[in-house]
């Protein structure tokens, strides 16, 4: 296999070393890791499109942490295991016995593999299963080029066990290569150094240095081209959306310059980009050197590249520095979310910065009012329930409104001298929270003492709710937006004078969420008239527009919403939209919707409305 001179020197450099997480516990794997650590993959995979499988081998290079252990365990799901080999010390090959235990609903089924001695390397021969929940395959009817097919992962949070056998943990790391060989007119990328996957031709070869909790390992293939935007980044897309993505786009490397001096350097080579189809169930993917991104964020003007921001950021808060287990995500998304509004700032300016945080804080109070209480701590308890329930605002937002209460109270230089520390002490590692605690209270709460007590931090992060003084971000812009809604609302203004053609799509979105839910339909009608808002480009703008009108019966919004639940599978912009229907007594043409999307929803969005309809 061919390894490019980057790779090589990050090899030296030592990346390859696996860290394991020293105080985790994580509930949602089988695997034996106080026996032994799988400290580099080797994948080699047909992507099988017709029978849509994944097919091949998986290889493990193993450090025995227990010198009388002679048992490996993985975690699978829905996969079907033909064979395990094994290389003993005198580096030949031999047959091992496995056991498949009966499937768990959340964990999937334990791989047990007995060796006669310490395995050097265990194989594993395999296929997934069509339903494999971390991979979604498309026809091309169901792709923008309607030529080719499409396949992608989606391996967060405990899904790369559904298309690999792994120790799929995020408590520990591991490098990884691969072989895919695909169709030749179709293109497979990785997470990884993508060089070799520039000449189309079925057979493609990756490298991850690296190491990587299995979460990030993550793959894609369709009909894909290559676009660069700068030395450093590029877009991976259908042709249909190559051009627009770049235009989109073409802030990232700024984003990464400026990343760099608040937090010190890029550590992953490349970052690139893969534009996926409209199924995609989030908003992004922030797997290292490729992040998966939803074509829903291509709005033509800029407006939502802080989807681009957060993905980046991640290369610090989550790729760099870990999570060790699920219940500590917050460590994850709320680091991710403070830094990418820090990145938004130096790029975009302060005041799109605190629009953004203050939208964020008005979803995260209202969404407050509809979680259980427990849920809402930062260091969540999920007590054997899927770490998919882990993903709400609070380990995003209110992890980010923990850090700039931090902020507020040390100040701009002293927090960023603390937060860069961190990502130099706990880089390729993970951490639990009990971790982060003693971290914080030595290098910030007692390096400055009486500022904030550690009794106080402890209130952010295992305590319901928000604090009584948590910060409450607000912005000049959106009072003028409040000021002129309320004119218009007592018909002291027109629609006509409402400022409108200034407006952000923050104001636009900060105007239709505070917009009345009891409006009447004539003013439903004018508002639509008036901005065409039933048929909007803008996703985010459409979604709230929907969101308002089917709370207040506005009929006209139907068969665009049709189209809109229809054509995209991003969770955050139907999910919300069916709980809505079904509330509102439009269950049936709900039903009726869903029944004729539900193929083309990625797996993860099928189980999450299947249970609104339950």
């Amino acid at each position: 296999m061919k390894k490019t001179a980057l790779a090589a020197s990050l090899m030296l450099a030592g990346f390859s070393h696996s860290a394991l997480a020293t105080q985790a516990f994580d509930e949602h794997t089988y695997a034996n890791l106080k026996d032994v650590v799988s400290t580099h993959l080797h994948l080699d995979l047909d992507v099988d499109f017709a029978d849509k499988q994944l097919e091949g081998f998986v290889e493990h290079t193993l450090d025995w942490r227990n010198a009388s252990a002679r048992t490996l365990v993985l975690d699978t799901r829905d996969l079907e295991i033909d064979k395990v080999m094994y290389q003993g010390k005198n580096g030949q090959w031999h047959k091992a016995d496995f056991t498949l235990a009966q499937r768990n609903g959340v964990k999937g089924a334990k791989l047990t593999i007995r060796f006669k001695e310490q395995a050097k390397k265990a194989r594993i021969y395999y296929n997934s299963l069509p339903q494999a929940s971390g991979l979604q395959w498309l026809t091309p009817v169901q792709t923008a080029s309607k030529t080719h097919p499409f396949m992608y992962s989606q391996s967060q949070a405990i899904h790369a066990r559904s298309w690999i056998p792994v120790q799929d943990t995020p408590a520990m790391r591991t490098t990884y290569t691969a072989r895919i060989q695909t169709p030749k007119d179709v293109r497979a990328v990785m997470s990884a150094d993508n060089s070799e996957a520039f000449v189309k031709d079925g057979d493609y070869w990756f490298d991850m240095p690296q190491a990587i909790p299995p979460y990030l390992i993550a793959i894609g293939a369709g009909n894909l081209e290559y676009k660069e935007m700068s030395h450093q980044t590029a877009i991976f897309a259908e042709p249909q959306i190559l051009d627009a993505s770049v235009a989109e786009f073409n802030d990232t490397q700024a984003m990464i310059d400026k990343t760099n001096a608040m937090y010190g350097e890029y550590a992953w080579g490349r970052y690139d980009l893969l534009m996926l189809p409209p199924s995609f169930p989030f908003g992004g993917m922030e797997n290292p050197r490729l992040s998966f991104i939803t074509p829903t964020v291509v709005a033509g003007d800029k407006s939502l590249v802080n989807l681009i921001a957060h993905e980046l950021a991640h290369s610090w808060s989550g790729n760099l520095v870990t999570n060790a287990t699920w219940e500590d995500l917050w460590l994850n998304e709320g680091f991710t979310s403070y830094v990418e509004n820090r990145i938004m700032e130096e790029v975009f300016g302060r005041d799109r910065a605190v629009m953004e945080q203050a939208l964020d804080a008005a979803g995260l109070r209202a969404q407050l009012k509809n979680i259980p209480a427990p849920d809402t701590r930062l260091n969540l308890k999920l007590n054997g329930r899927d770490p998919d329930d882990a993903f709400s605002k609070v380990p995003y937002i209110k992890g980010q409104l923990f850090l700039i209460y931090l902020e507020e109270k040390y100040g701009r230089a002293r927090f960023d001298e603390f937060v860069k520390g961190y990502f130099a002490k706990y880089s390729f590692k993970s951490l639990t929270t009990a971790e982060f605690v003693e971290y914080l209270n030595t290098h910030l709460l007692e390096k400055h003492p009486g500022i904030v007590s550690l009794e106080k931090a402890k209130e952010w992060i295992y305590e319901p709710g928000l604090p009584a003084d948590a910060p409450n971000p607000t912005s000049n812009a959106f009072n003028k937006v409040d000021a002129a809604t309320a004119a218009w609302l007592k018909g002291d203004k027109d629609l006509a004078d409402l400022p409108t053609d200034a407006w952000t799509v923050h104001e636009w979105l900060h105007f239709l969420n505070n917009l009345p839910r009891d409006l009447s339909l004539d003013k439903m009608a004018k508002l639509d008239e008036a901005f065409n808002l039933t048929n909007s480009t803008n996703a985010e703008r459409a979604f709230a527009w929907y969101m308002l009108a089917v709370g207040n019966g506005y009929e006209a919004i139907y068969p665009a919403l049709d189209k809109h639940l229809t054509s995209i599978g991003r969770r955050k912009l139907i999910v919300p939209l069916y709980k809505s229907l079904v509330q509102h007594g439009k269950r049936d043409w709900a039903q009726k919707v869903y029944n004729n999307a539900r193929p083309g929803y990625h797996p993860l969005a099928q189980g999450t409305v299947d249970a609104i309809f339950k």
